[in-house]
């Protein structure tokens, strides 16, 4: 399957991409980064016009491979928040039968929430992993760095096994402590954002990456 073949963009459009890949490239230069890897900090680069990116992507050894490997098979896709999978394509990821998940609106999760003074991020977690989807899935947080926390405890304590996890959440309280838990791991993959940079954008570009990896 040709790569275009997933894509919705036009020929003016993937030009621009290309164009805007090209001033990337350039105006980086030299990088320690793989190939597969840079494609993916590449892509996080454009989707925000932020160079600081490139110093800040970390990736555990296996994370492409697992993350390529997860999405070729199916993976559900768990999210934090929905506006990660508002911007996510759904016809590339139904080409692989990837299916969406986010809890974090659910009723349920809400009143859990509040009755144990909890957060709904981190409720929305939990019931993803009652209900059996976070083996083997990629978990995708972007913007509740609680949700970050509550998955390195559930693979730390009740042995979750995600694919990959993509840790980028964005903010100024726990952002940058709760992505230093995740790269502590050494049960599962995971692409992070260090620091309190990140984003749902961020998700996104990732998810997009590994994507067109997968062709």
């Amino acid at each position: 399957m040709k790569n275009q073949d997933m894509r919705q963009i036009t020929e003016k459009g993937k030009q621009i991409e290309n164009d805007s890949f090209a001033i990337i490239d350039q105006e980086v230069g030299e990088h320690h980064f793989p190939p597969e890897e840079w494609r993916v900090v590449q892509r996080v680069i454009h989707s925000t016009a932020d160079f600081e990116f490139k110093d800040i992507m970390k990736f555990s050894p296996n994370a492409i491979k697992k993350g390529i490997e997860a999405l070729k098979n199916g993976a559900p896709i768990i999210t934090d928040v929905k506006m990660i999978i508002a911007g996510l394509n759904e016809q590339r990821l139904a080409t692989y039968g990837c299916k969406t998940y986010c809890f974090i609106s659910d009723d349920d999760v809400i009143q859990i929430a509040k009755k144990n003074n909890s957060t709904r991020a981190i409720e929305s977690m939990k019931k993803a992993h009652q209900l059996g989807l976070l083996d083997g899935s990629i978990v995708a947080i972007g913007n509740a760095p609680t949700a970050l926390i509550e998955i390195a405890r559930l693979v730390k304590e009740e042995n979750a096994r995600p694919s990959l996890i993509i840790g980028v959440p964005v903010g100024f309280v726990s952002a940058k402590e709760s992505k230093e838990m995740i790269m502590d791991l050494n049960e599962v993959e995971w692409i992070v954002s260090e620091g309190r940079k990140g984003g749902s954008t961020i998700a996104v570009a990732i998810i997009h990456a590994l994507l067109t990896l997968t062709v």
